[in-house]
């Protein structure tokens, strides 16, 4: 459900993800190396949740990184497994000043112990926390998501937990990882690329999409109000006029049959 900001003077959606793309062009223009890139990145998504909080936004999800990130070169990986391994530190605090909730998504079996710890810390510690409910997608990929969801509810039919004319949508989102989450309303990818990557499947059915130019470390606040403004515009129609739309062919088909 929207929230109208009127400061703004804009529906703001419920749920916004974002996929954080641009960070190695943005350093290569700069002839700076990509993990500059990635560092900016972060600090740039620091200010970002403070935007989101100002503006009203309930939850906030971002793609940091994904399971296919671990094919970039092992210096890259390190680099950014070091920038992830201090944002994770700061973000506990921050979570606890800005009352946020944050949920890390994927899976943790490829990640190192010492990281796996401050994600359980951090996940714990503000499981309380009433605000901006934050979302970082890490090690994690769509597919994945759901091939993990369709074992844990195999597992559960096997145990008879469940039975298979118990399973709907609703059941099957219950078993992902954002069981506790609404879906998007509205997804930006950052650098003009205009691709999904693997990143929210399910959940994205009926998203808008935004594709701003913009490389992800020169995003800001106006650039994110740009976008609401932007699906503020849009008109959702969640399928509805498209099937209305095929059901009066289907009558005026059938009428011109009997005539």
């Amino acid at each position: 459900m929207d929230f109208y900001n009127e400061k703004l003077g804009l529906n703001v959606p419920e749920h916004i993800a974002i996929i954080l793309d641009g960070n190695g062009r943005w350093a290569k223009k700069r002839l700076l190396p990509r993990n500059a890139g990635h560092l900016q990145g972060s600090r740039v998504l620091e200010r970002i949740c403070d935007d989101a909080i100002e503006i009203g936004l309930k939850y906030l999800t971002v793609y940091v990184f994904s399971t296919e990130n671990w094919k970039r070169s092992e210096s890259e990986v390190q680099g950014l497994m070091k920038i992830l391994r201090n944002y994770l530190k700061t973000c506990i605090k921050r979570a606890r000043e800005k009352n946020m909730k944050v949920v890390i998504l994927g899976k943790q079996d490829m990640l190192d112990e010492d990281i796996i710890r401050s994600i359980n810390e951090l996940e714990e510690s503000s499981k309380n926390n009433t605000g901006l409910v934050f979302q970082i997608a890490l090690n994690y990929g769509a597919r994945d998501e759901m091939v993990r969801a369709m074992r844990k509810m195999t597992k559960d039919m096997i145990d008879k937990e469940i039975a298979p004319e118990m399973i709907t949508e609703d059941m099957f989102a219950s078993y992902l990882d954002t069981a506790d989450a609404p879906d998007p309303d509205l997804i930006i990818r950052t650098s003009g690329e205009k691709r999904i990557s693997n990143f929210l499947l399910w959940q994205c059915a009926y998203s808008e999409f935004d594709f701003p130019e913009v490389l992800w470390p020169d995003f800001n606040k106006k650039r994110l109000i740009e976008a609401v403004e932007r699906y503020n515009k849009r008109d959702r129609r969640f399928g509805g006029t498209f099937f209305l739309f095929v059901k009066f062919l289907t009558i005026c088909v059938c009428f011109s049959a009997t005539v």
